[in-house]
């Protein structure tokens, strides 16, 4: 984050940009220094005008998806993977591209393979739809699990429906149950919501 705190030094300016508002004049005046490290092929500045051309940039840069799009991917194609987790959801959705699920699965797999827990999750969903590749619950679960395993907590709403419906599992609503709780821990409503309901039942 080192190139996004001396380009956007407001703290403030930086979280509008990252949750999606419209900045200030001001916070544009290092652009061409963003934009240079970003062709010298700095990955934090590539995904810093990523953002920027996402979301726009009041009087300097316009909201362009395509051209946040290219920076993600080249960000991506260095190994971010975030940036590949991005580049993933793009192909899924048909976001600038055609959608693929085949290679949304490829990108989401480079970024779960890193250990990116967002991605695990989606690759996870891939497995459980058969989206671009053939079903397999088995690989659902175990790709959620990884994503669990490091206390990301929407996997374990799905590990709780996995094991609450049999998807390839025997079932068992006790462990749902367990698990829709993990996920209430974490603040969650869904899964308060879903724990109390399988309790109801005598679970």
């Amino acid at each position: 984050m080192q190139v996004l705190k001396n380009i956007f030094i407001n703290g403030a300016m930086t979280l509008v940009l990252l949750f999606g508002l419209t900045l200030s004049a001001a916070a544009a005046t290092d652009y061409e220094k963003i934009k240079t490290l970003a062709e010298r092929g700095d990955i934090r500045a590539q995904i810093d005008l990523a953002l920027a051309y996402t979301y726009g940039v009041a009087g300097s840069i316009p909201e362009n998806r395509q051209k946040a799009h290219e920076w993600y991917l080249k960000a991506a194609n260095q190994g971010d993977p975030g940036a590949q987790y991005k580049i993933g959801s793009a192909y899924r959705d048909g976001d600038r591209v055609q959608k693929d699920y085949q290679k949304a699965l490829e990108w989401y797999l480079k970024a779960a393979n890193q250990g990116y827990p967002i991605a695990q999750v989606a690759v996870g969903s891939a497995y459980r739809n058969g989206d671009g590749i053939q079903k397999d619950y088995q690989k659902a679960l175990e790709w959620y699990l990884k994503a669990a395993n490091q206390n990301y907590s929407f996997s374990q709403f799905y590990i709780g429906r996995m094991y609450e419906g049999g998807e390839g599992i025997r079932q068992n609503k006790t462990t749902a149950k367990e698990w829709y709780g993990k996920f209430c821990d974490d603040g969650h409503q869904g899964g308060c919501d879903e724990y109390r309901r399988l309790n109801q039942q005598g679970y």
